[in-house]
């Protein structure tokens, strides 16, 4: 399961010089701030943190009847709400926990954690999605991988994967 995230090839990675020799500094950018957390109408940072482990309770185990929630896959401890950034925007950490160290579907269900987070939080977040340390025989390949723009993007392009993540994240009637 692993291998649907496209890697990087050398190519990719690859900068061709650049045909000008010199090249002005650019202005420094104002960085506009973003709202509060009591802005955004949430009354704490433990607030936001409940909200989000709301949202991931409901996710369904891709090879189970049962949410992540009732497999202690997500857990409400495993979620950090970070001081703001400069630009006041809020770093969350969602650490989970696969079933077992073999987890094959563990990078699908780190996916279908960013996306529902993502869909959910109307506001800039910074996202960090990691295994919990220790619980996983690949888990520094699979942090990698859920939390690399350019592979979400790619996995959820594939239309099979795209489905299989909906059918995890849709909510129950």
């Amino acid at each position: 399961m692993l291998s649907f995230f496209r890697r990087k090839t050398s190519e990719d990675l690859s900068v061709s010089p650049s045909s000008s020799s010199a090249v002005a500094p650019s202005p420094k950018k104002e960085v506009t701030p973003s709202p509060t957390l009591s802005q955004l109408g949430y009354r704490s940072a433990d607030d936001l943190r409940e909200t989000i482990y709301d949202f991931l309770r409901t996710i369904r185990d891709p090879e189970k009847p049962n949410t992540l929630e009732d497999l202690k896959v997500v857990y409400e401890e495993g979620i950090f709400v970070q001081e703001p950034t400069e630009g006041n925007v809020y770093v969350v950490r969602i650490e989970f926990n696969p079933t077992v160290p073999h987890c094959s579907l563990a990078t699908l269900i780190g996916l279908c954690i960013r996306i529902k987070v993502q869909r959910n939080i109307n506001h800039n977040l910074k996202l960090d999605i990691y295994i919990k340390k220790g619980a996983h025989s690949t888990e520094e390949e699979i942090n990698k991988q859920i939390n690399d723009k350019e592979r979400i993007a790619a996995a959820m392009e594939n239309p099979n994967l795209r489905q299989l993540v909906e059918s995890c994240i849709k909510e129950e009637d």
